[in-house]
């Protein structure tokens, strides 16, 4: 009966980042496969939920999308309460945006407040790379690898939700990171492993602008 009633996990993974930078268009690329320009501002939060398979383990994902506007940024503990991973998303042709992480990161630290800080995965997206075929491009993959380092080593993506890039990819790393982070696995090592996992995908091939 045990095989049968496999305990499904409920991960929730909050998005965060300034307006405009695509958050919300990443996660539609994620849970429906779509793309639109004509997203309207976010209003306070909205969540999407989607079925991952992780090794052996069926969960649901929860992702939740915040306006970026500034206003909206005390949303409150019970936004926050529960959240098992946090996706910073900058664009990369907005140096603002980049600029702003780490406001976004303090926050989202004060509000969970979680029993070890310097543990809590964080995963990095830099997003809209397809944009002008990278000729506008302002902040380097240099220097957001630089800021992650500096960071604990958080993954980082580059992803474009237009043309659905890396997207799927970023995901699947937020879930595994959120599920490692509630099973209260060694997130160091498995931090690791997924760089590992990271530098593969970079030998595989890069940006498909």
């Amino acid at each position: 009966m045990e095989g049968t009633t496999r305990k499904r996990s409920l991960l929730k993974v909050i998005v965060l980042g300034d307006s405009g930078v695509g958050k919300t268009s990443l996660m539609n690329q994620y849970v429906y496969n779509k793309f639109s320009q004509r997203y309207k501002a976010t209003i306070g939060a909205d969540f999407v939920t989607k079925e991952v398979q992780i090794d052996d383990k069926q969960v649901t994902l929860q992702i939740w999308d915040t306006a970026g506007q500034e206003r909206f940024q005390s949303l409150g503990s019970a936004f926050y309460r529960g959240a098992e991973c946090c996706v910073l998303v900058y664009d990369v042709n907005a140096h603002k945006s980049f600029e702003t992480l780490n406001t976004w990161r303090e926050e989202f630290l004060k509000q969970v407040d979680p029993a070890a800080p310097g543990n809590f995965p964080f995963i990095l997206l830099g997003n809209k790379i397809d944009k002008d075929g990278g000729n506008s491009r302002v902040v380097s993959e240099r220097q957001a690898k630089e800021w992650c380092a500096s960071r604990a080593n958080i993954p980082y993506f580059e992803t474009s939700a237009k043309e659905g890039y890396n997207v799927d990819e970023a995901f699947l790393c937020v879930a595994r990171a959120a599920l490692a982070n509630e099973q209260g696995w060694d997130l160091d090592s498995y931090f690791q492993g997924i760089s590992e996992s990271l530098s593969d995908i970079e030998r595989r091939g890069s940006c498909a602008c």
